[in-house]
């Protein structure tokens, strides 16, 4: 069905994420700018990626007690990687989504649910029609407590059967994290008419918002 899909896509010349980013993009500016300023410092931080980072920060944005979703690179071997470097598949970064959030008002056990919520975690390296390592899926924990937990819900999830195939997402300790350049920062809210938009993203975030609904901000 994705292949057909996949291939419906390039039909009507939709491009993939990476080949739409290569078009011209306005900066935009981030959506933490536009809500009370609250101090990273009282903040816990996850970090998940879950294929096109454009559709994982969208998604995670519009959980309760989530106040900055930065876009972004983890998980690799090259330093200070840029978007054209990431995605040749040669410094081993996924695209990455790290969050920002009020553990008081959004467990870490909501985000992981949430996590497994927006996106396929049982194609290997691959996303709808984006193939790569740069788009596995993959949960980089932060302290034994984290990683405790997302072994337990994998668990679960395998257990009870969540999804029709394998589990293939990748549990790995956090290294580095480097953010993406500015363009690709709130992109998806800034391109509403961008065919990969249209055509992958917002079918996806769609589909999470009726899987977290009740867990959502206002408005969403």
């Amino acid at each position: 069905m994705r292949l057909l899909l996949f291939a419906f896509i390039l039909l009507l010349g939709f491009t993939s994420c990476a080949q739409s980013r290569k078009e011209k993009q306005a900066a935009s500016s981030s959506t933490a700018a536009q809500q009370t300023p609250v101090s990273r410092d009282s903040l816990s931080v996850a970090t998940f990626a879950g294929g096109c980072f454009w559709c994982t920060e969208e998604a995670a944005e519009k959980l309760k007690g989530v106040h900055e979703v930065i876009s972004g690179y983890t998980g690799g071997s090259t330093k200070n990687p840029t978007y054209e470097q990431v995605t040749t598949g040669l410094t081993g970064h996924a695209e990455a989504v790290q969050i920002y959030y009020d553990p008081q008002v959004v467990s870490y056990q909501t985000l992981l649910e949430a996590f497994f919520a927006a996106h396929d975690p049982t194609t290997l390296n691959r996303q709808g029609p984006d193939e790569g390592t740069q788009y596995r899926s993959a949960i980089f924990y932060r302290t034994p407590e984290e990683k405790a937990q997302i072994d337990a819900y994998l668990q679960k999830l395998n257990a009870t059967r969540a999804f029709q195939a394998p589990i293939v997402t990748e549990v790995a300790a956090l290294k580095e994290f480097y953010p993406a350049e500015e363009e690709h920062q709130d992109f998806y809210r800034h391109n509403p008419n961008n065919p990969y938009m249209r055509a992958v993203s917002t079918p996806k975030v769609e589909k999470f918002k009726k899987q977290m609904e009740g867990k959502l901000k206002d408005g969403q």
